[in-house]
């Protein structure tokens, strides 16, 4: 029996949208994207066309009400997730929004609440868990290759913040916080995803680049950080040290490194992904010598090119089940969605906490975010 494909829609026409997104639904056999938004018509015009998109529009709002769809991607700028996710909630779509969810807690968790109500399938995706290398990273530490979570420290190096120009990253109004928000959201995620929930933290935000005191339409704006240090407490007792920069040169093909340690009662294991050609986990066992590399099993490759890092990010996301194909999966089958909004919404506590943490020079407990 033929299904019929999923009608999505998706709010987006930045190169992310074009390279993560569509590539990865046009290959779905059970999805059919039948419209796109953005706010240049002309670039969206053109987005539709390379992708044979036949609805375009330039309203959110009204690309929900006469898009006739069943599901909608919100790729859209940080600032507007809420009101276009809100109001596809309640025309009940299922919906996948980037992160952050939202611009605080509070909204993201009213977003993840309606969407329970609605009964709709949600997702906040959180790319570097799909990594082969964070996947088997993942299968060790839960299957006690640790054994009493220790301590971890995870360093994200990027130098997109290096320049002295306005950048909308660095606009808290537009993208909710500088860093800490941006690349921060994705360790912040993953340390939890390793360790379990955080009770409390501490944060240093830096401001070390000056930047332009007012928007391009001549507006100041408040200036969001583009570094910054956290010290976690997880509720297991281990402790983290997650250090983030937009000022780090680092020449690689995607310029950035991520590099990770962790440490038990039992043994030590070492992540790095120079996101050029280097893709390396290694670990030791207590008693079984020193720090040597771990071979990652061919199940978490399935068929993955391995001659770059960039490469085998391209195909996880365009052949493989998660992200948007896992998403369209979850509606088809009514299979159960991981992240979801509630991740979404607890790793937009945690950026919160960070803030408060940073501006009140102290600990936060996570439970005062309200």
């Amino acid at each position: 029996m033929t299904r019929t494909p999923v009608r999505v829609g998706i709010v987006g026409t930045s190169w992310w949208a074009d390279s993560m997104y569509l590539p990865a639904l046009a290959s779905h056999p059970d999805a059919h994207v039948v419209a796109v938004c953005g706010r240049d018509p002309t670039k969206a015009d053109d987005f539709a066309t390379r992708w044979s998109i036949p609805q375009v529009f330039c309203d959110p709002a009204e690309m929900i009400e006469k898009g006739k769809l069943q599901a909608l991607i919100v790729a859209s700028a940080n600032d507007s997730h809420y009101a276009i996710t809100m109001a596809a909630l309640r025309a009940g779509l299922h919906v996948l929004c980037e992160k952050p969810l939202a611009l605080s807690y509070a909204q993201a968790l009213e977003m993840a609440t309606l969407a329970t109500q609605k009964g709709v399938k949600h997702m906040t995706p959180f790319t570097y868990r799909y990594m082969p290398t964070t996947r088997y990273l993942k299968a060790l530490i839960d299957e006690g290759y640790l054994g009493r979570p220790y301590h971890l420290n995870m360093r994200y190096y990027t130098g997109f913040g290096r320049g002295s120009d306005y950048v909308w990253r660095f606009d808290v109004g537009k993208a909710g916080a500088g860093a800490l928000g941006d690349i921060g959201s994705h360790f912040l995620y993953l340390a939890t995803w390793f360790f379990g929930k955080v009770e409390a933290l501490s944060c240093q935000l830096g401001f070390m680049v000056e930047r332009p005191p007012r928007n391009p339409e001549g507006r100041p704006y408040e200036r969001g950080d583009d570094l910054a240090t956290l010290v976690l407490s997880f509720a297991n007792g281990a402790q983290g040290v997650v250090q983030l920069s937009t000022l780090a040169y680092e020449d690689t093909a995607f310029g950035q490194t991520h590099q990770m340690e962790f440490h038990g009662s039992e043994g030590t294991l070492h992540h790095v992904i120079d996101w050029d050609h280097e893709q390396r986990l290694s670990g030791a066992r207590l008693g079984q010598g020193a720090v040597k590399p771990l071979s990652v099993p061919d199940r978490y490759w399935n068929g993955l090119r391995r001659d770059s890092v960039h490469n085998t990010y391209r195909d996880v996301f365009r052949t493989q089940n998660v992200m948007a194909r896992q998403f369209v999966s979850a509606i088809v089958t009514d299979a159960p969605l991981d992240p979801n909004f509630y991740d979404g919404a607890y790793v937009q506590r945690l950026v919160q906490a960070g803030v408060i943490s940073h501006r009140k020079r102290r600990w936060v407990e996570i439970d005062e975010v309200q």
